[in-house]
């Protein structure tokens, strides 16, 4: 695997480490292409205070560490900045305009809320509410279709403790969507390693099956997390036995206009 599109730094305020140490893990895992995607920070209210992305103030400096960074290491591997973006009704728009003033080559598109932080329900907490997962999908489709996601991070997010027939209903909505948009569908190595409700087998046999395309992606909150898929216990046969394969990983980004 030569790529990897998916890390993040501490002013996540969840994640630990250096990018230097990031970059120097890449390197030594034998990373030829190495991007950066923290959480976004919004444009909330200034009542809101958001304690797990960055903020605003600090998009300057995520910004000029990354292209100092990148300058230093060109020789050694290239550096990509981008971030781990929410697709919102309230806040999308103003949120591109922002981010798009400063140097930038690509997000990825990860859900973690629906339709927002503030007013909505976090997706990584167990439902088993058919409604939410309808929700889920749903926007998560409308985001796909603004096409200015280069892939999307942990499809199966979604914690729905239901039949795997309504969850399969709902769920190759998204699936379609990524094979019409030509949009990857994420295998997510940390929601593997930290034995989450994702990667799923009840989602990726599905996606498998329909024909979608992956890329793999370490989410590093942490140096140690930036790995092979053959350096994780079991990922390798979870991969094997939802018959996904992904080459070297690397994958064509798309610009935010």
């Amino acid at each position: 695997m030569l790529a990897n599109y998916h890390a993040h730094t501490v002013r996540c305020n969840h994640a630990t480490g250096t990018e230097r140490e990031y970059i120097e893990a890449a390197i030594k895992q034998g990373f030829k292409i190495f991007g950066f995607s923290d959480h976004v920070p919004q444009p909330y209210p200034a009542s809101y205070e958001s304690h797990i992305r960055m903020s605003l103030s600090e998009i300057e400096d995520y910004t000029d560490t990354l292209v100092k960074l990148r300058d230093e290491y060109k020789n050694d591997i290239q550096i990509l900045i981008g971030y781990e973006t929410e697709y919102t009704y309230k806040y999308f728009d103003k949120l591109i305009d922002i981010i798009k003033q400063y140097p930038l080559d690509y997000i990825i598109q990860g859900q973690h809320f629906i339709p927002d932080e503030i007013d909505g329900f976090y997706s990584g907490a167990i439902t088993d509410k058919e409604e939410d997962l309808a929700a889920y999908a749903d926007m998560t489709v409308e985001g796909m279709y603004t096409k200015l996601f280069s892939y999307l991070a942990h499809p199966d997010l979604i914690n729905y403790d239901g039949p795997d027939e309504i969850f399969q209903k709902h769920m190759r909505k998204i699936v379609e969507a990524s094979i019409q948009l030509n949009i990857p569908l994420e295998v997510n190595m940390l929601g593997f390693s930290t034995e989450r409700n994702y990667p799923s087998d009840r989602f990726y046999s599905m996606a498998s099956e329909m024909g979608a395309k992956f890329v793999i992606g370490c989410d590093a909150h942490h140096p140690s997390h930036v790995l092979q898929p053959e350096n994780l216990p079991g990922f390798s046969d979870f991969l094997s036995r939802n018959n996904i394969t992904f080459g070297d990983n690397v994958i064509e980004l798309r610009p935010v206009k």
